[in-house]
């Protein structure tokens, strides 16, 4: 399962809607949009984030995929394990390019 945010990042990748959208498929990936009770966890984890300093780096898409796997999901697969193990403890975070868990 991904949310919307997660599915438009993946299509920028591709040449067009219809590839981008059979990949999904074929990896199994279900979409799911994010709820209001999700976005608004992620607007409190990113509201935490910048009055702990955090600097304009993140943006609240980040937030939004974090607040929507911690809702909705039992593991989020990103490369930016320390980033969302950090605001969304509740995720299980696993990391394609490594070992590390």
């Amino acid at each position: 399962m991904a949310c919307d945010v997660v599915w438009a990042e993946i299509a920028a990748a591709f040449a067009g809607e219809r590839p981008a959208r059979e990949a999904l498929e074929r990896l199994g990936v279900e979409f799911s949009t994010i709820d209001a009770g999700a976005a608004l966890a992620a607007g409190r984890a990113f509201k935490d984030y910048r009055r702990r300093g955090g600097s304009r780096q993140r943006v609240v898409p980040d937030f939004l995929v974090g607040a929507h796997a911690q809702a909705h999901a039992d593991r989020l697969l990103t490369r930016d394990r320390g980033f969302y193990r950090s605001y969304f403890e509740a995720v299980t975070v696993l990391d394609p390019s490594s070992s590390a868990r």
